[in-house]
């Protein structure tokens, strides 16, 4: 049955229909095995009473061997007409070859948010003395920055036209090799800006969290991050806030302690803290000290290098859950984060857990919280426990490890 969104809420049937993409390389082992870990805690929250319907999706090389296109139409009206789906990884080939089928899927849907929480799970082990301190969520900006895919090559007509156009219309004469650059184009707008921002802000509350961080560099790219910042504080307004603006007024004029008070003051009753941060020093700081942060909205390509870091902090990207979702439509794309590792394809024993933990943010979104619940609780024992992977230290197959949750899901 159909899932639809109606004022704002999303509608969700006993037996919604959910389109499900493979994926390439490593996603023929670890779609099936999620999908059983996904079915086994729905049977084990409902019964019968509740089931998903399960719906295959054509996009990549399955695409491509048998419609000879990597992301058929179909596929995507079939994402537009369902709205949710969840998909294994998708081979992006570096080059010109083609446009990432995710990004694609990301632009041709609106998927505007890009959302990745990250934490740690005791039994992982980690390349940092305190893992356990990462516990934050990041709220990428999906459709626009670099990402927006506006770029000519180098000596090309197009951009030698640009950045004729650039120094003759626009006085543009700061670019070190004219004849032979490679041009890109940026766009950033408040529109996009302030939607991804609401996001996060709607997120921090529903989920009871004091801190929302905009991450930038606009110390230097001064009208396009520089104005994500600038648009982020006036979403602020729209909520109970305390931002660093105000705490910084206070301490000039009343001094620090003081300023500490009323924003103690502030988050006692319900306010959330809100602050930015350049980039650079962004990357710093979740190393030195992660227990400062808990949401972060940020552009495109910021939130990229921020959400791989941050993986690799709690022990992986192997671990690292991820999803594309636009809050008003409704339509969202639940994925494996990591690459589609062709070398070890087949072998059975890729780490599943990645797209496992999406499915978790999948049935949050559709409100099956008990259900979201129970997987975690699995996967935290399992780990605890010591049954992983060969990426993660232990000895188990793909299959193996799924037996194992699906094991302890059966026994709760």
């Amino acid at each position: 049955m159909k899932i639809e969104m109606k004022n704002g809420k999303l509608i969700v049937p006993d037996y919604p229909t959910i389109g499900y993409i493979r994926g390439d390389g490593v996603g023929e082992d670890i779609f099936p095995q999620a999908k059983r870990v996904f079915d086994a805690a729905v049977l084990k929250i409902f019964g019968e009473k509740k089931k998903i319907d399960w719906q295959k999706l054509l996009a990549g090389g399955e695409a491509f061997a048998s419609r000879g296109e990597y992301l058929p139409d179909e596929t995507l009206e079939q994402i537009k007409e369902n709205l949710i789906a969840i998909k294994g990884p998708l081979m992006t080939p570096v080059g010109e070859s083609f446009r990432s089928i995710n990004v694609t899927l990301r632009q041709k849907l609106d998927l505007y948010a890009c959302v990745r929480p990250v934490e740690y799970f005791t039994g992982i082990k980690s390349p940092v003395r305190a893992p356990e301190k990462v516990n934050m969520t990041i709220f990428r900006e999906n459709t626009e920055d670099i990402y927006a895919g506006i770029e000519f090559s180098s000596s090309s007509k197009e951009s030698k036209k640009l950045i004729n156009f650039l120094e003759r219309e626009l006085s543009v004469h700061s670019i070190r090799f004219p004849e032979t650059s490679a041009i890109g184009i940026k766009p950033v707008s408040p529109d996009g800006s302030k939607r991804l921002v609401s996001a996060a802000f709607d997120y921090a509350i529903k989920m009871n969290k004091k801190r929302v961080t905009f991450v930038h560099k606009g110390n230097i790219m001064k009208f396009t991050e520089g104005g994500f910042r600038k648009w982020g504080y006036e979403v602020a307004k729209n909520y109970p806030t305390f931002t660093k603006l105000e705490y910084d007024k206070i301490k000039e004029e009343k001094g620090t302690e003081q300023s500490e008070k009323e924003k103690n003051i502030a988050l006692k009753s319900g306010k959330i803290y809100v602050d930015d941060a350049i980039a650079d020093n962004f990357l710093q700081q979740i190393i030195l000290n992660p227990d400062n942060f808990e949401v972060v909205a940020t552009l495109n390509l910021n939130g990229d290098y921020i959400s791989d870091a941050l993986a690799a902090q709690v022990g992986g990207i192997g671990i690292a859950p991820g999803a594309n979702i636009n809050y008003e439509s409704g339509h969202a794309i639940f994925e494996a984060t990591h690459g589609t590792a062709p070398d070890i394809a087949g072998k059975n024993i890729a780490n599943p857990s990645s797209l496992i933990l999406s499915g978790v943010m999948m049935f949050e979104y559709l409100g099956w919280q008990e259900v979201a619940e129970l997987i975690k609780i699995a996967l935290s024992a399992s780990f605890h426990s010591g049954a992983l992977t060969a990426d993660l230290g232990g000895k188990l197959s793909t299959s193996e490890f799924t037996d194992t949750l699906v094991q302890y899901i059966k026994n709760y």
